[in-house]
Parts: structure tokens; C-alpha cells; sequence
């Protein structure tokens, strides 16, 4: 067990694994908090055999979006504990707290210490840029399950940005950590078994892409997002956000050869971007029971 630790748990309409990576959490943190997004009405976390045994768990009864369940959640925590961040389905393998936790001791600087997010079907690393890193790598941003985070540095940063609901809340906490003079880090030695969802790859032959699916309602929150942290990140994180910029480009281009309903899809995209530049929100983008 790693001493001053709480995990925190982000669910929405979880299934029978939302037990199993509780169970691996509790194993190696002090606490385990699950804030549960789901619905009112609407079988959620409460009615998993057990849960209750290893987790506290907070079910607000709507979908507050990501960025409010881990704040909700680490409000829950000890004031002075430092976070394991997971999603629903991000069973922790055994050693990755003490693993993590060590990059924090070794180092007063890091912020941040993340696991390398693995394929495990095809035993390789999701990004494939990981096999080339050093061991300890500095990275702009790491995805937010399997993060562990220093306290002071969330103290720092400032809580999780609620205005973003879901997608880019990670990265824009990662990027805020380090303004706040924190390293973000990613420990090649420690990987975490991860999906990145529904994603297909469609093409012919060598000419593939990935397509994610998403919702429509979604890709206004990636564009939005992602516009958001261009706008307010070129200067000090000029690498990042050129890559970002050709992630967003890519996301759109598989949407217009494969996600129809294109148009609307596309519009909305473009909806995002101009509400990300103007800085301003759409509430009806903030679906409540939305998958």
C-alpha cells in the first residue's frame, strides 16, 4: 500500500469492471473514491456487488461532465493525499502506485507521474512515439487515467476545468501544472493496460485512418476544446499545440471520408472551433444523459 494516496474513480453507466479496477485500486491506495455520473433512474455504480466494500462513492444523480467528477472526487480525498486518476475501465496492475509514486519522491519537481497507456492484445504501446522516449520522459500532457498527482501540484494548477465537460480536460491540466512550474512525466517501466474506445480503422490497404465515432454532440467539445488550449497555449507550448492542431485536422478529415452524417458532423466541429476562439460555450452541447 502506498501511504497517502486516494484514487479517484470517474464513472458513467458502468458495468461489472468498474468492481474489478476498484478492487485494484484499494489494493494499493489508502482510499478509493467513485463519483458516478450516471443518471437518476438509471442503474449505475450502487448496484455492483460489493463496491461499496473498498470505495466511498458519490452519485450526484446527472452527468456532470468529467472535469467536475474529479474535482467532486478530490474534494472527497484528504487534503493532503496525493490522486491515482482512473477511468471506469482501467484496471491498475500490480506495482503501479509504488511505481509512480516513486517518480514523485525521486523527484520534488514532478507534478505529475504517468504510466505508458498499452495495447495489450498487441503488446505495444498505444502511442507508438513511447518506444523511443527515455525511460522517465518529460511530455507536454499524459491522459488522465493512471496519472498519480502531487498534491501541491494540484493545489498549484487549480482544479479541473468544468467548462471543458469532457475531452482535452487531461490536457489541459498537464499544461497548467507545468505554467505552474511542475514536471509532467511519463514512466516507461510502468504501463497501463488501456482502450481507446470505439475506434475503427477504415481504408484500403497502406491508406488507413483511425476513426473514433463519437457522438456528434462530442466532437464539439474536441474541437472547442482543443481551440481553447491552441489559443491560449501557442506561446509556451508551441511543439504541443502543432501537434494538437494536426490531430484536430486529422479528426476532421476522418469524419468527412467516413461519419455521416458528414455535414452536420462537420458543422459541428466548426462549431466548436469558432465557440473555442470566441471563449464561449453552447449549454445544449452539455448533454445530461448523453453516452
Amino acid at each position: 500500500m502506498s501511504a497517502g494516496v486516494t484514487a479517484v474513480v470517474t464513472a458513467f453507466r458502468p458495468d461489472a469492471r468498474l468492481a474489478d479496477v476498484v478492487r485494484s485500486a484499494a489494493g494499493q491506495c489508502d482510499r478509493v473514491v467513485v463519483v458516478d455520473n450516471t443518471p437518476a433512474g438509471e442503474p449505475g455504480a450502487d448496484t455492483l456487488p460489493g463496491l461499496a466494500d473498498d470505495a466511498v462513492l458519490l452519485r450526484p444523480g446527472t452527468n456532470l461532465g468529467l472535469a467536475a467528477a474529479l474535482n467532486a472526487g478530490v474534494r472527497e480525498a484528504g487534503p493532503e493525499d496525493d490522486l491515482l486518476l482512473l477511468d471506469q475501465d482501467s484496471v491498475v496492475p500490480a506495482g503501479l502506485v509504488a511505481g509512480l509514486a516513486a517518480r514523485l519522491a525521486a523527484d520534488p519537481r514532478v507534478g505529475v507521474a504517468a504510466p505508458v497507456p498499452w495495447d495489450a492484445a498487441a503488446d505495444r504501446p498505444l502511442d507508438p512515439r513511447a518506444a523511443h522516449r527515455p525511460e522517465v520522459a518529460d511530455l507536454p500532457v499524459v491522459i488522465t487515467s493512471g496519472m498519480v498527482v502531487r498534491r501541491a501540484a494540484l493545489d498549484a494548477a487549480g482544479p479541473f476545468r468544468e467548462d471543458f465537460f469532457v475531452d482535452c480536460v487531461d490536457q489541459d491540466f498537464c499544461l497548467r501544472v507545468r505554467r505552474a512550474g511542475w514536471r509532467v512525466v511519463q514512466d516507461a517501466r510502468v504501463r497501463l493496460p488501456h482502450s481507446l474506445g470505439e475506434t475503427r480503422w477504415r481504408g484500403v490497404g497502406p491508406l488507413r485512418l483511425r476513426s473514433t465515432a463519437h457522438a456528434t454532440w462530442r466532437l464539439y467539445w474536441t474541437a472547442r476544446n482543443g481551440t481553447v488550449l491552441t489559443r491560449e497555449n501557442w506561446r509556451r507550448e508551441p511543439a504541443w499545440v502543432a501537434t494538437s492542431a494536426a490531430l484536430q485536422a486529422y479528426v476532421a478529415l476522418t469524419v468527412l471520408l467516413f461519419e455521416p452524417p458528414r455535414l452536420r458532423r462537420l458543422a459541428t466541429l466548426a462549431r466548436g472551433a469558432r465557440d473555442g476562439w470566441a471563449g464561449r460555450t453552447d449549454p445544449a452541447m452539455r448533454p445530461g444523459g448523453a453516452a
